[in-house]
Protein backbone atom coordinates (compact mmCIF):
# COMPACT_ATOMS: atom_id res chain seq x y z
CA UNK A 1 0.00 0.00 0.00
CA UNK A 2 1.00 3.51 -0.67
CA UNK A 3 -1.03 6.13 0.82
CA UNK A 4 -1.43 9.64 -0.84
CA UNK A 5 -0.09 11.03 2.38
CA UNK A 6 2.30 9.41 5.17
CA UNK A 7 1.51 11.57 8.76
CA UNK A 8 3.26 8.48 10.86
CA UNK A 9 6.53 9.06 9.13
CA UNK A 10 6.79 12.29 10.33
CA UNK A 11 5.89 11.59 14.02
CA UNK A 12 8.41 8.55 13.87
CA UNK A 13 11.47 10.97 12.55
CA UNK A 14 10.69 13.53 15.29
CA UNK A 15 9.64 12.09 18.19
CA UNK A 16 12.04 12.60 20.64
CA UNK A 17 11.96 16.15 19.62
CA UNK A 18 8.43 16.34 19.70
CA UNK A 19 7.91 14.63 23.02
CA UNK A 20 10.51 16.78 24.41
CA UNK A 21 8.09 19.93 23.25
CA UNK A 22 4.68 18.02 24.41
CA UNK A 23 6.77 17.30 27.80
CA UNK A 24 7.85 21.30 28.24
CA UNK A 25 4.20 22.75 27.30
CA UNK A 26 2.21 20.22 29.90
CA UNK A 27 4.89 20.82 32.39
CA UNK A 28 4.77 24.94 32.69
CA UNK A 29 1.26 25.01 33.48
CA UNK A 30 0.57 27.66 30.85
CA UNK A 31 -1.45 26.50 27.51
CA UNK A 32 -2.62 29.58 26.15
CA UNK A 33 -0.98 32.85 24.68
CA UNK A 34 2.24 31.78 26.29
CA UNK A 35 5.46 31.65 25.51
CA UNK A 36 5.52 28.72 23.15
CA UNK A 37 3.54 30.88 20.56
CA UNK A 38 5.59 34.10 21.19
CA UNK A 39 8.83 31.79 20.47
CA UNK A 40 7.12 30.36 17.22
CA UNK A 41 5.87 33.95 16.10
CA UNK A 42 9.61 35.29 16.31
CA UNK A 43 10.69 32.26 14.77
CA UNK A 44 8.53 31.95 11.88
CA UNK A 45 8.44 35.85 10.57
CA UNK A 46 12.59 35.50 10.62
CA UNK A 47 12.16 32.10 9.08
CA UNK A 48 9.58 34.21 6.08
CA UNK A 49 11.46 37.64 5.91
CA UNK A 50 9.02 39.83 8.17
CA UNK A 51 8.57 42.04 11.09
CA UNK A 52 5.46 39.84 12.69
CA UNK A 53 3.87 37.00 12.58
CA UNK A 54 0.43 36.34 14.60
CA UNK A 55 -0.75 32.54 15.60
CA UNK A 56 -4.42 32.53 14.99
CA UNK A 57 -6.43 29.62 15.27
CA UNK A 58 -6.40 28.18 11.88
CA UNK A 59 -5.77 29.55 8.05
CA UNK A 60 -9.27 30.82 6.99
CA UNK A 61 -9.84 32.96 10.24
CA UNK A 62 -5.75 34.30 9.43
CA UNK A 63 -7.53 35.45 5.98
CA UNK A 64 -10.87 36.71 7.22
CA UNK A 65 -9.14 38.92 10.28
CA UNK A 66 -7.14 40.30 8.17
CA UNK A 67 -9.91 41.33 6.10
CA UNK A 68 -11.46 42.49 8.62
CA UNK A 69 -8.53 44.63 9.55
CA UNK A 70 -8.32 46.36 6.71
CA UNK A 71 -12.03 47.50 6.92
CA UNK A 72 -13.16 45.48 4.25
CA UNK A 73 -16.90 44.85 4.37
CA UNK A 74 -20.06 44.84 2.19
CA UNK A 75 -19.92 46.71 -0.77
CA UNK A 76 -16.38 45.99 -1.05
CA UNK A 77 -14.48 43.45 -3.56
CA UNK A 78 -12.10 41.34 -3.40
CA UNK A 79 -10.23 39.56 -6.55
CA UNK A 80 -9.78 35.87 -5.39
CA UNK A 81 -8.96 33.05 -7.99
CA UNK A 82 -11.66 30.57 -9.67
CA UNK A 83 -9.15 27.97 -9.02
CA UNK A 84 -9.25 27.58 -5.53
CA UNK A 85 -10.12 26.00 -2.72
CA UNK A 86 -13.19 27.37 -1.34
CA UNK A 87 -11.72 28.83 1.88
CA UNK A 88 -10.45 31.47 0.02
CA UNK A 89 -13.48 32.65 -0.74
CA UNK A 90 -15.23 32.29 2.38
CA UNK A 91 -12.90 34.75 4.32
CA UNK A 92 -13.90 37.17 1.68
CA UNK A 93 -17.92 36.24 2.21
CA UNK A 94 -17.35 35.96 5.75
CA UNK A 95 -16.94 39.97 5.94
CA UNK A 96 -19.83 40.42 3.89
CA UNK A 97 -17.31 41.27 0.60
CA UNK A 98 -18.19 40.40 -2.72
CA UNK A 99 -15.66 37.76 -4.38
CA UNK A 100 -14.28 38.59 -7.85
CA UNK A 101 -13.12 35.39 -9.49
CA UNK A 102 -10.39 35.36 -12.05
CA UNK A 103 -9.04 32.66 -13.98
CA UNK A 104 -5.48 31.13 -13.56
CA UNK A 105 -2.83 32.23 -16.48
CA UNK A 106 -3.04 28.94 -18.53
CA UNK A 107 -5.18 26.12 -18.68
CA UNK A 108 -2.82 23.87 -16.96
CA UNK A 109 -2.82 26.63 -13.99
CA UNK A 110 -3.09 26.64 -11.37
CA UNK A 111 -2.62 30.19 -10.07
CA UNK A 112 -4.36 33.59 -10.85
CA UNK A 113 -3.48 35.36 -14.26
CA UNK A 114 -2.07 39.26 -13.08
CA UNK A 115 -3.12 40.39 -17.16
CA UNK A 116 -6.65 39.09 -16.48
CA UNK A 117 -6.82 40.36 -12.74
CA UNK A 118 -6.02 43.63 -13.69
CA UNK A 119 -8.65 43.79 -15.86
CA UNK A 120 -11.37 42.65 -13.49
CA UNK A 121 -10.57 45.58 -11.12
CA UNK A 122 -13.56 48.47 -10.86
CA UNK A 123 -14.26 51.23 -8.07
CA UNK A 124 -15.08 48.80 -5.33
CA UNK A 125 -11.93 46.93 -5.65
CA UNK A 126 -10.27 46.80 -2.29
CA UNK A 127 -7.95 43.72 -2.31
CA UNK A 128 -6.72 40.81 -4.07
CA UNK A 129 -5.78 37.69 -2.48
CA UNK A 130 -3.82 35.06 -4.83
CA UNK A 131 -3.07 32.11 -3.98
CA UNK A 132 -0.13 30.13 -3.94
CA UNK A 133 -1.82 26.51 -4.98
CA UNK A 134 -0.15 23.02 -4.63
CA UNK A 135 3.01 24.90 -3.52
CA UNK A 136 3.72 26.58 -6.50
CA UNK A 137 3.94 30.65 -5.91
CA UNK A 138 1.93 33.37 -7.67
CA UNK A 139 3.39 35.94 -9.64
CA UNK A 140 3.65 38.42 -6.72
CA UNK A 141 6.10 41.04 -8.51
CA UNK A 142 3.28 41.19 -11.63
CA UNK A 143 0.48 40.81 -8.77
CA UNK A 144 1.79 43.91 -6.24
CA UNK A 145 2.81 45.91 -9.59
CA UNK A 146 -0.68 45.92 -10.27
CA UNK A 147 -2.01 46.28 -7.00
CA UNK A 148 0.11 49.19 -6.16
CA UNK A 149 -0.81 51.31 -9.05
CA UNK A 150 -4.66 50.94 -7.85
CA UNK A 151 -3.86 51.33 -4.25
CA UNK A 152 -4.94 47.88 -3.59
CA UNK A 153 -4.22 45.74 -0.68
CA UNK A 154 -2.47 41.81 -0.94
CA UNK A 155 -2.57 39.28 1.19
CA UNK A 156 -0.94 36.43 0.01
CA UNK A 157 -3.00 32.82 1.02
CA UNK A 158 0.45 31.12 1.91
CA UNK A 159 -1.62 26.90 2.65
CA UNK A 160 -0.27 25.63 0.13
CA UNK A 161 3.54 27.20 0.33
CA UNK A 162 5.21 27.62 3.48
CA UNK A 163 8.96 27.96 2.17
CA UNK A 164 8.50 28.75 -0.98
CA UNK A 165 10.13 31.72 -2.96
CA UNK A 166 9.55 34.09 -5.94
CA UNK A 167 12.34 35.46 -7.03
CA UNK A 168 14.45 34.71 -3.76
CA UNK A 169 11.87 35.86 -1.95
CA UNK A 170 9.94 33.69 0.73
CA UNK A 171 5.99 33.74 0.26
CA UNK A 172 4.56 35.63 2.86
CA UNK A 173 6.60 38.56 3.32
CA UNK A 174 5.67 39.36 -0.58
CA UNK A 175 2.02 41.25 -0.04
CA UNK A 176 1.02 43.41 2.86
CA UNK A 177 -0.15 40.41 4.49
CA UNK A 178 0.61 36.56 4.10
CA UNK A 179 -2.20 34.18 5.73
CA UNK A 180 -0.79 30.50 6.67
CA UNK A 181 -2.72 27.39 7.65
CA UNK A 182 -0.79 24.68 9.93
CA UNK A 183 -3.18 21.61 9.32
CA UNK A 184 -1.67 18.60 9.86
CA UNK A 185 -1.27 18.11 5.78
CA UNK A 186 0.38 21.31 5.04
CA UNK A 187 4.27 21.28 4.59
CA UNK A 188 4.29 22.40 8.00
CA UNK A 189 1.55 21.00 10.12
CA UNK A 190 0.41 21.28 13.65
CA UNK A 191 -1.18 18.25 15.00
CA UNK A 192 -4.67 19.98 14.40
CA UNK A 193 -5.54 23.55 13.43
CA UNK A 194 -3.69 26.44 13.81
CA UNK A 195 -2.71 29.45 11.38
CA UNK A 196 -0.67 32.52 11.34
CA UNK A 197 -0.42 36.15 9.51
CA UNK A 198 3.05 37.18 8.68
CA UNK A 199 3.34 40.93 7.64
CA UNK A 200 5.45 44.30 8.15
CA UNK A 201 2.63 45.96 8.77
CA UNK A 202 2.61 47.29 12.67
CA UNK A 203 -1.05 48.75 12.71
CA UNK A 204 -1.41 45.47 11.31
CA UNK A 205 0.17 42.84 13.53
CA UNK A 206 -1.03 44.77 16.71
CA UNK A 207 -4.85 44.59 15.85
CA UNK A 208 -4.90 41.17 14.72
CA UNK A 209 -3.56 40.58 18.39
CA UNK A 210 -6.34 42.02 19.93
CA UNK A 211 -9.16 40.91 17.25
CA UNK A 212 -7.88 37.18 17.66
CA UNK A 213 -8.55 37.81 21.60
CA UNK A 214 -11.70 38.83 22.15
CA UNK A 215 -10.83 42.33 20.93
CA UNK A 216 -8.46 42.87 23.82
CA UNK A 217 -5.48 43.89 24.65
CA UNK A 218 -5.09 44.41 28.24
CA UNK A 219 -7.38 41.32 30.18
CA UNK A 220 -11.25 42.49 30.71
CA UNK A 221 -10.51 45.47 28.44
CA UNK A 222 -12.43 44.75 25.12
CA UNK A 223 -11.63 47.86 22.53
CA UNK A 224 -13.53 45.95 19.81
CA UNK A 225 -15.89 42.47 19.10
CA UNK A 226 -12.97 40.07 18.21
CA UNK A 227 -13.05 36.77 18.30
CA UNK A 228 -11.84 33.45 20.20
CA UNK A 229 -8.54 32.78 17.65
CA UNK A 230 -5.34 32.00 19.18
CA UNK A 231 -3.01 29.56 17.99
CA UNK A 232 -2.15 26.99 21.57
CA UNK A 233 0.49 26.16 23.20
CA UNK A 234 0.93 23.10 22.40
CA UNK A 235 0.63 23.51 18.99
CA UNK A 236 3.12 26.35 18.79
CA UNK A 237 5.71 24.05 20.31
CA UNK A 238 5.31 21.29 17.74
CA UNK A 239 5.29 23.79 15.06
CA UNK A 240 8.72 25.18 16.58
CA UNK A 241 10.33 21.41 16.15
CA UNK A 242 9.50 21.22 12.71
CA UNK A 243 9.99 24.75 11.07
CA UNK A 244 13.66 23.43 12.06
CA UNK A 245 13.37 20.90 9.22
CA UNK A 246 10.63 22.73 6.74
CA UNK A 247 13.98 23.82 4.07
CA UNK A 248 14.69 19.84 4.31
CA UNK A 249 11.60 18.43 3.93
CA UNK A 250 10.66 20.93 0.91
CA UNK A 251 14.41 20.33 -0.34
CA UNK A 252 13.12 16.14 -0.64
CA UNK A 253 9.76 17.26 -1.50
CA UNK A 254 11.56 19.18 -5.07
CA UNK A 255 13.52 15.65 -5.65
CA UNK A 256 10.28 13.56 -5.39
CA UNK A 257 8.67 15.79 -7.81
CA UNK A 258 11.92 15.87 -10.04
CA UNK A 259 12.04 12.16 -10.14
CA UNK A 260 8.28 11.93 -10.73
CA UNK A 261 9.09 14.43 -14.14
CA UNK A 262 11.17 11.68 -15.05
CA UNK A 263 9.44 8.85 -14.78
CA UNK A 264 6.33 10.44 -16.54
CA UNK A 265 7.55 12.29 -18.93
CA UNK A 266 6.73 11.35 -22.56
CA UNK A 267 2.80 9.66 -21.83
CA UNK A 268 0.46 11.90 -24.45
CA UNK A 269 -2.18 13.18 -22.57
CA UNK A 270 -0.65 13.89 -18.96
CA UNK A 271 0.10 17.21 -18.28
CA UNK A 272 2.78 17.68 -15.50
CA UNK A 273 3.23 20.35 -13.58
CA UNK A 274 5.80 22.95 -14.98
CA UNK A 275 6.74 26.24 -12.61
CA UNK A 276 8.18 29.05 -14.13
CA UNK A 277 11.91 29.74 -13.60
CA UNK A 278 11.26 32.81 -11.16
CA UNK A 279 9.42 30.71 -8.70
CA UNK A 280 10.36 28.21 -6.10
CA UNK A 281 7.79 25.43 -5.40
CA UNK A 282 7.73 23.52 -2.54
CA UNK A 283 5.43 20.64 -3.77
CA UNK A 284 2.94 20.60 -1.60
CA UNK A 285 0.74 18.32 -3.81
CA UNK A 286 2.11 16.82 -7.28
CA UNK A 287 -0.79 17.55 -9.57
CA UNK A 288 -1.24 15.78 -13.05
CA UNK A 289 -4.12 16.13 -15.58
CA UNK A 290 -5.50 13.90 -17.86
CA UNK A 291 -8.49 13.31 -19.34
CA UNK A 292 -8.79 10.05 -17.91
CA UNK A 293 -8.49 10.71 -14.82
CA UNK A 294 -11.65 7.83 -13.68
CA UNK A 295 -9.64 5.23 -15.34
CA UNK A 296 -6.33 6.01 -13.80
CA UNK A 297 -8.06 6.42 -10.19
CA UNK A 298 -9.49 3.00 -10.93
CA UNK A 299 -5.97 1.85 -11.80
CA UNK A 300 -4.12 3.10 -8.61
CA UNK A 301 -6.59 2.02 -6.61
CA UNK A 302 -6.07 -1.49 -7.68
CA UNK A 303 -2.55 -1.03 -6.88
CA UNK A 304 -3.27 0.02 -3.52
CA UNK A 305 -1.65 3.32 -4.45
CA UNK A 306 -3.48 6.76 -2.84
CA UNK A 307 -5.07 9.71 -4.84
CA UNK A 308 -6.64 12.76 -4.41
CA UNK A 309 -8.69 15.05 -6.24
CA UNK A 310 -7.52 18.89 -5.65
CA UNK A 311 -10.66 20.17 -6.11
CA UNK A 312 -13.45 18.44 -7.75
CA UNK A 313 -16.13 21.06 -7.54
CA UNK A 314 -14.58 25.02 -8.22
CA UNK A 315 -15.59 27.34 -5.53
CA UNK A 316 -18.61 28.90 -8.39
CA UNK A 317 -20.65 25.59 -8.78
CA UNK A 318 -20.50 24.02 -4.91
CA UNK A 319 -24.25 25.05 -3.67
CA UNK A 320 -22.68 27.56 -0.96
CA UNK A 321 -22.26 29.88 -3.95
CA UNK A 322 -24.90 29.45 -6.10
CA UNK A 323 -27.09 32.51 -4.99
CA UNK A 324 -23.82 34.45 -7.50
CA UNK A 325 -25.42 32.69 -10.28
CA UNK A 326 -22.20 31.60 -11.54
CA UNK A 327 -23.09 28.16 -13.27
CA UNK A 328 -21.60 26.12 -15.77
CA UNK A 329 -18.99 27.89 -18.19
CA UNK A 330 -19.09 31.30 -16.27
CA UNK A 331 -15.06 30.23 -15.63
CA UNK A 332 -14.09 27.42 -18.04
CA UNK A 333 -10.30 27.26 -17.11
CA UNK A 334 -10.89 26.02 -13.44
CA UNK A 335 -14.18 23.91 -14.79
CA UNK A 336 -11.36 22.08 -16.79
CA UNK A 337 -8.92 21.90 -14.00
CA UNK A 338 -11.38 20.32 -11.80
CA UNK A 339 -12.26 18.18 -14.49
CA UNK A 340 -8.64 16.69 -15.16
CA UNK A 341 -6.40 17.38 -12.04
CA UNK A 342 -5.24 14.36 -9.83
CA UNK A 343 -3.23 14.59 -7.02
CA UNK A 344 -0.35 11.99 -6.71
CA UNK A 345 1.63 10.61 -3.69
CA UNK A 346 3.69 13.11 -2.32
CA UNK A 347 5.68 13.78 0.63
CA UNK A 348 9.09 13.93 2.06
CA UNK A 349 9.46 10.58 3.35
CA UNK A 350 8.75 9.20 0.16
CA UNK A 351 11.64 6.84 -1.42
CA UNK A 352 12.72 6.85 -5.20
CA UNK A 353 11.31 3.57 -5.23
CA UNK A 354 7.64 4.44 -4.16
CA UNK A 355 7.69 7.25 -7.02
CA UNK A 356 8.73 4.66 -9.59
CA UNK A 357 5.90 2.20 -8.35
CA UNK A 358 3.42 5.37 -8.81
CA UNK A 359 4.74 6.07 -12.34
CA UNK A 360 4.94 2.56 -13.41
CA UNK A 361 0.90 2.48 -12.50
CA UNK A 362 0.40 5.45 -14.30
CA UNK A 363 2.28 4.69 -17.40
CA UNK A 364 0.53 1.19 -17.63
CA UNK A 365 -2.38 2.71 -17.34
CA UNK A 366 -2.25 5.61 -19.89
CA UNK A 367 0.24 4.40 -22.39
CA UNK A 368 -1.54 2.00 -25.11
Amino acid sequence: MIPFLDMKSVYAELKTELDAAYARVMESGWYVLGKEVEAFEAEYAAFCGTKHCVGLGNGLEALELTLRCWDIRPGDEVIVPSNTYIATWLAVTAVGATVVPVEPTSPGGPNIDPERLAAAITPRTRAIMPVHLYGEPADMDAINTVARGRGLKVIEDVAQAQGSKVRGRRAGALGDAGAHSFFPTKNIGAFGDGGAVTTDDDRLADRLRALRNYGSRVKYVNIERGVNSRLDELQAAFLRVKLRHLDRWNEQRRAVAAHYDDRLAGIAGLGLPRAPQWAEPVWHLYVVRTDRRAELIKALDAAGIGSLIHYPIPPHLQQAYADLGQGRGAFPLAESLAETVLSLPMGPHMTAETVDQVAATVRRTLVP
